[in-house]
């Protein structure tokens, strides 16, 4: 073993345990021909039949499932008990990197814009989300602040977070692994978290390939010199920094080392090259998996086949920057977290209805501790 391996797996042992879903259980039959309907191929022995997918046991280390019967169940979520649970932990500091900057004691530092300006990265929860499906959370936010809102569409985590940082934004929706650089290099307070209509929360890392791929059947399998994989960014949590960190702890692949990385650019990308055949394997985010397959008639769920999936992190917070005048700190938390957003164009494009709040220091522990166990260093460069 590596002199490295062994101080990374140190690292890692409570947050993947922590993460990690059970391998426990019974295995499905494996008799039949894969079709959409998720039932099992005869040329994969681990791909199980739809009807054996269990939500809390899935048994990973003896089955494959296509991702028909983990959407219908519902399973690209986790549950307000995850939520509950993970701001239960007693957690004194941060991991990894700084904790959340404390508002300015000297009143001459307090920003009060005439405009607050809302900007959101590329969402490891929903994706294409428009100005106009904002508007129930900004005239909330009019209401309790006095303020007008302005929206500001990026089209990278980098360019969220340095929006942040030069005071040109002053609330924003990071991504779950682009959130620790936006509190290190931005200022950002995260504070609130979506709680879906049904009490799902949060989103899963699935490893995922092509229902066809009957050879890859573990992600072991993606350390074979024939496999492509591809990753979405570098700061991307499910699409790089945990499988970096998991793959590693649970099957002693690491990538970067054991298979070269193709970042596609995205969730979504990385989706579509795997259905076309530009990768063969990859890490994905369950719910951007689930909105790029509904978003794209050409897809089916049937077309991917999950080997692992990990269980829920949190999705990205709503956060302010640190040096707001806290009048308006106090209108933005009002106008999320006191709200049922049931009924809006809001809530019917990201089935969020209300939102919880989330400290930052025990909610994003596990992100922290993989970030740290990655190395990563808060640098823009690094986004």
């Amino acid at each position: 073993m590596r002199d490295s391996d062994t101080r990374r797996r140190s690292v890692l042992k409570y947050s993947a345990a922590a993460l990690t879903t059970a391998v426990a259980g019974c295995m499905g039959d494996n008799s039949g021909t894969a079709d959409s309907s998720g039932s099992s191929g005869g040329e994969d022995p681990l791909l199980a039949d739809a009807d054996s997918f269990e939500f809390a046991d899935p048994n990973w280390a003896e089955n494959n499932y296509l991702a028909t019967p983990l959407i219908e169940a519902g399973y690209e979520r986790g549950q307000r008990a995850d939520l509950e649970r993970m701001g239960d932990r007693e957690v004194d500091e941060v991991p990894h990197g700084d904790p959340v900057r404390e508002q300015p004691s000297d009143e001459s530092e307090w920003l009060d814009p005439d405009t607050l300006v809302f900007t959101e990265s590329p969402s490891e929860d929903v994706e294409g989300r428009y100005e106009e499906d904002f508007e129930a959370v900004f005239d909330r936010i009019r209401e309790e602040t006095g303020k007008d809102v302005e929206y500001s569409r990026v089209d990278s985590y980098a360019a969220s977070v340095e929006a942040m940082r030069s005071e040109r934004a002053h609330i924003a929706n990071f991504s779950t692994g682009a959130t620790a650089f936006a509190v290190n290099l931005a200022g950002a307070v995260p504070f609130a978290v979506g709680l879906a209509s049904d009490g799902a929360f949060g989103y899963r890392l699935f490893a995922t390939t092509r229902a066809d791929a009957h050879d890859i059947q573990s992600v072991e399998d993606f350390a074979r010199d024939d496999v492509r994989v591809g990753h979405a960014e570098p700061s991307s949590n499910s699409g790089h920094q945990a499988p970096s960190a998991l793959f590693d702890q649970q099957f002693d692949v690491t990538p970067e080392e054991d298979y070269e990385v193709d970042f596609s650019g995205g969730h979504s990308n990385t989706a579509r090259g795997i259905a076309v055949g530009d990768y063969d394997a990859g890490p994905i985010c369950s719910t951007c998996l689930k909105d790029t397959v509904e978003g794209d008639s050409s897809l089916e769920f049937s077309d991917f086949k999950v080997v692992w999936a990990s269980n829920p992190f949190p999705n990205g917070p709503i956060t302010y920057r640190y040096n707001l005048h806290p009048d308006i700190v106090e209108g933005i938390e009002a106008a999320w977290l006191d709200t049922d957003f049931s009924g809006t164009d809001y809530a019917e494009r990201t089935d969020y209805t209300q939102f919880l709040p989330i400290e930052y220091r025990r909610h994003w522990y596990d992100i922290s501790t993989i970030q740290g166990y990655n190395g990563v260093e808060y640098e823009q460069g690094n986004l």
